[in-house]
């Protein structure tokens, strides 16, 4: 039983996180030759909003402010909450505040919403993978290990949710428990690439190289220009003595997406491939 299943059983459904895109950067681990050292995560985008957990003119018009007018999302949402607005209008002010750049007061939020709501599951779900994320973004790792796990006690067969569990959990080196959700996801969608890149990160991590290779196969066959995919297999070869191939996918990555953090880590492994053995 990986330690997913255990926190579930029992008393798993306490408020663990209380207690504790796709952003497959936080998989990739650190530059070749740095292996274990961890990387410098960017932010994550504002988690996505549907499904809806409420309903309403007041919630539409706040959900919409927020890429525009973040400030003002937040203001208009304290005030609706403060004479009634309900689950709308939490959901609006916890994530103006990640959109803010206060990404672990909103997730707390959030992740008080997910428990207190009377809504569907799915909406539950969405809102504690909402959560997951913003605890990311904070480096809270064991709380977005804890909300994912909620995440996925109401909707436990959704990928999107799976891929973000993995994600959590490899940001705990619990690479197997990524591995384990991952494959749930592939069972449900064999062609999400995204999830095949991360396995392949998680297995690399496991030093199973063969199996990680088959993964990254797989998912550049779906997309050859995916650039966290090109990341991934970049590093692969470098660790299997194949510094050109691996110079060239780096280098790849970088052209196809210059401003995202897979290219940053693209640039830091060619600076230290550059460099040579003795500085690595």
């Amino acid at each position: 039983m990986n330690v997913r299943a255990a926190m579930i059983g029992g008393a798993a459904l306490l408020f663990v996180a209380a207690a504790g895109a796709g952003a497959w950067y936080l998989l990739l681990g650190a530059p070749a030759g740095l292996e274990g050292d961890a990387a410098d995560a960017e932010q994550l985008p504002i988690p996505p909003v549907p499904p809806r957990i409420a309903a309403g003119a007041d919630y539409e018009r706040c959900l919409a402010m927020l890429t525009t007018d973040p400030a003002g999302a937040a203001t208009f949402a304290a005030a609706w909450e403060a004479t009634g607005g309900g689950d709308g209008a939490t959901h609006c002010l916890g994530l103006s505040q990640i959109a803010l750049g206060e990404p672990a007061r909103g997730a707390a939020m959030l992740e008080q919403l997910g428990a207190d709501s009377r809504g569907p599951d799915v909406a539950r779900a969405t809102i504690y993978g909402q959560a997951t994320q913003a605890w990311l973004m904070a480096g809270e790792t064991m709380h977005a290990f804890g909300t994912a796990t909620m995440a996925l006690a109401l909707s436990p067969d959704d990928p999107d949710l799976l891929i973000e569990g993995a994600t959590a959990a490899a940001a705990l080196e619990r690479y197997q428990d990524a591995v384990d959700d991952l494959t749930h996801a592939l069972a449900i969608d064999a062609r999400r690439g995204d999830a095949l890149t991360a396995r392949a990160s998680a297995w690399r991590h496991l030093g199973q190289l063969d199996r990680a290779q088959d993964d990254i196969d797989r998912a550049i066959a779906i997309d050859p220009d995916n650039p966290e995919a090109l990341l991934e297999r970049g590093i692969l070869r470098q660790r299997r003595n194949d510094p050109a191939g691996a110079r060239n996918d780096w280098e790849r990555t970088i052209v196809l997406a210059p401003d995202s953090p897979a290219a940053d880590l693209a640039q830091q492994n060619l600076a230290l491939l550059e460099a040579g053995p003795d500085r690595r």
